[in-house]
Parts: C-alpha cells; structure tokens; sequence
C-alpha cells in the first residue's frame, strides 16, 4: 500500500503533490496548514492512506510539535494497518529534537475510514477499561476489556485476536446496562492455566484465557461495583484482591473459589485501585480510593499495616508497586499528580510527580527496573524513573483518553485509549 513512499522519510520526494503527501518527512515536519490544504487534491492509493492517516489524529497536529506529530502519525499509521509505514514515520528526524524513543507494534482502528480500517476491539464496544498480559500456550498475549462486558485476548506479536471474546459479565438477576460492565481486570496462573479475573456489577469472575471459558460460578460478596483487581500467590496459593463501591477490599482464593476471611475494611469511600508486592517477605496489598488515602494490607493475617497514607488531594484511580534500589514501592495516581510510597517506612519518597494534566487513571511498572509507566484522561502516556523521580523523554500522546496500561514481560507497552489497543516498543 506504501510502496511508493521515502524509505528514509528525508530527502528528494516523489514529485508532484501525490508525492509529497507520500513522503513521511514531509507530514511529519510541514505545517498542518499546508498538508491539510494539500489532503482533497490527494489521488493515489498510498497519498489517500496518509490523508486519512492524518486527519485521523488532525485535532492533535496543529498544536502539536513535530516530535509530537511523528509518534501521532505513526500510530496512527499502525490503526490504518499499515505497519511499515509507521516504522517508517518513526525513523523521520526530526531538528532538534532526538530520535523516537518508542515504535508503534500494531493498533486496532475501529473510528479511521473504513477503506484502512484495521479490527477493531469490538464491533459496539465501550472505551477500554483495563489491560493486562500473559502467556498463552507459550505466547505473549495482551488482554482488554472493554465496558460492555466483554474481554478479548490479543497475540502480541501477531497483533491478532485469539479465540473469541468473553461475554459473561452479566448478572442473571437483572438485565440492566450496568450488569454488562467489565470494570477492572488483572491476570495470573491458577493450577497450570493462565487465567484472567474480571470485576463487574456485584461480581468477580475468573477466565482460561486458553479456551475462553468462565472457570466455575462468579464470586459474590461485593454489593455494587467491583473497581479494583489485583492478584498474588499466598503461601502458594493463587488469590485476587478486589475492592469496589461498598467501600471493601476483599480477598478470594482462585483454587477453591472461596473468600478468605472477613472483608478488610477501613476505607470510606469506594476502592478503585489495588495492587500486591512482597515486602519483608510477605505478601501485602495497597488499594487507594475515594477517600483519598493509600492502605496497606497484610495479606497472610488480612490485616492493616500501618496507618493510611495520605498526601493525595483527589481520589486515587492508579496504583503500581516496584521495587527502587532495593526497597519495595508503591505508585499512587489521582488528580494530576503521582505519588510515590516507601512501603517500609510508610514514607512518601520525593516530590509528587506532576506532569499530567488530568486524572492518572492507570499505572504499571516494568518489571525488574525502578520505571514506571502511567497513563491520564489527558491522552498521554508518561514514563518515569522512580529512581531519580524525573519523567523519561517526551510524553506519547493518543487521540483519545488513556484508561489503561501495561507492561509486558519483555518491555513492550500495551496501552487501552478510547476503544482502541495499541502496543508500543522502544527502538
């Protein structure tokens, strides 16, 4: 489809209009003005792609600077099913800015024009709720869920559905819109099986993600919606960790599909984020909610550890753990600012991490390094060294807003912006 396009995205141009439009250098450096003015002349095959490319995403060009535009276009190349074509965007220099620190894998298009349009999530799914990764049958897959009730399993090298989405969120007891909700979703192993644990209306479910079947009946207990999942082994045991609008976090064992104990209370208002790590060498869970405050959980005596942390002024929608410099961590996200936990001490480390401009609505970190990956309703992707407490280069911007990210084993990111999936990987 690209054929005719500047493999080196520099340079002399094909001539005449068609090929300006056809050259990456070109709709990464010119102004928006002038590609826009040049879009309705476009004729071939290839110029008609890059106008759709571009006016997929024109909201963003114009205010945005060429480094900006580059990581834009190629995602949205990616979205348009062109893979080649974003590469080659992605290789365009651009004066006085570094070279693209991250390449677009692949991206579901389901609002570009039809003619380009690569699969999309759902066919009437709502924006992407969660996402998560895991290992199929010795493949890295990327899961997400959308809000309609529905979750799919993606290859992520293949960039391909795998099997058929889940549809089982519902609720017998009601036929209600809300009881279709897909609200949260984390991944683990249970008995040899990869598995993904969905939060709903009132219910949390688990999933082979190798045959795409619910495993045994929902778990019950949580009265309204389940916000949060996070899950962990305990004393070698698979459990989830859910938290929701009753104001509980709540602890299941996923082998025999029962709770363990009485719920943990202490929040006062709905819990809407959750996370587990090891510290001291037990398991423990940090949840954050409306209340604004961090709580640490014992999770071998469900017991609160600690007082609750505070610090944040709006709600707490995101929460990650790592481990910095040897000591385990706890990333907290709310209204514009991250905070980071010394989950030892109960100290907040550094200064809040400041630069999005809207709700941190998810986070996660790479596994093995001290980073930190979070994404906002201000459509941007920010990655952090917790390290030093200093964003790594520019921001990556999306179309849409950003509900949910995660981070695969082997560094690639999987981002969930509006209705659609994109995975990214560092060049």
């Amino acid at each position: 489809m690209s054929d005719d396009l500047n493999v080196d995205g520099v340079g002399a141009a094909p001539a005449g209009l068609d090929g300006r439009l056809a050259d990456p250098g070109f709709l990464v450096n010119a102004s928006p003005e002038e590609v826009l003015g040049l879009l309705d002349a476009a004729s071939g095959p290839a110029t008609q792609l890059a106008g759709t490319m571009y006016q997929a995403s024109a909201h963003l060009h114009r205010d945005a600077t060429a480094g900006v535009r580059r990581q834009v276009l190629a995602l949205d190349a990616a979205r348009c099913g062109d893979r080649e074509l974003s590469a080659r965007i992605t290789a365009v220099p651009v004066e006085g800015e570094p070279a693209a620190r991250w390449g677009v894998e692949w991206a579901t298009g389901s609002t570009v024009d039809d003619r380009f349009r690569q699969e999309a999530l759902t066919e009437d799914s709502d924006r992407v709720r969660a996402v998560a990764t895991a290992a199929v049958d010795g493949r890295p897959v990327a899961v997400a869920a959308s809000g309609t009730k529905t979750v799919r399993v993606w290859d992520l090298d293949a960039g391909q559905r795998v099997g058929e989405p889940t549809t089982g969120q519902r609720d017998s007891e009601s036929s209600t819109r809300r009881t279709d909700w897909v609200c949260t979703m984390a991944t683990t192993e249970a008995n040899g099986r990869s598995m993904a644990v969905t939060g709903g209306w009132k219910t949390v479910r688990a999933w082979d993600l190798n045959t795409g079947e619910q495993v045994g009946e929902p778990l019950v207990g949580h009265n309204g919606g389940v916000w949060a999942v996070a899950t962990a082994l305990v004393n070698g045991r698979p459990i989830a960790v859910t938290g929701g609008a009753d104001r509980t976090v709540r602890v299941w064992n996923l082998t025999t599909r029962q709770p363990v104990g009485e719920p943990l209370t202490g929040h006062t208002g709905p819990v809407q984020a959750a996370a587990t790590a090891m510290v001291n060498n037990r398991p423990i869970a940090v949840t954050g909610g409306v209340d604004r405050t961090v709580r640490v959980w014992d999770l071998t005596t469900r017991q609160p550890v600690g007082e609750p942390l505070t610090g944040h002024t709006g709600a707490i929608r995101a929460v990650a753990t790592a481990v910095v410099e040897g000591r385990p961590v706890a990333v907290t996200g709310s209204q514009q600012s991250l905070l980071v936990w010394d989950l030892i001490t109960h100290q907040q480390i550094g200064e809040p991490l400041t630069r999005h401009a809207g709700w941190v609505a998810a986070a996660a970190v790479v596994d093995g390094r001290p980073v930190a990956v979070t994404g906002s309703g201000d459509a941007t992707v920010r990655v952090w060294d917790l390290a030093s407490g200093q964003q790594m280069g520019e921001e990556l911007a999306f179309p849409e807003r950003v509900n949910a990210v995660a981070v695969a084993s082997d560094g690639r990111l999987v981002v969930g912006f509006g209705r659609e999936l994109a995975v990214l990987t560092r060049c």
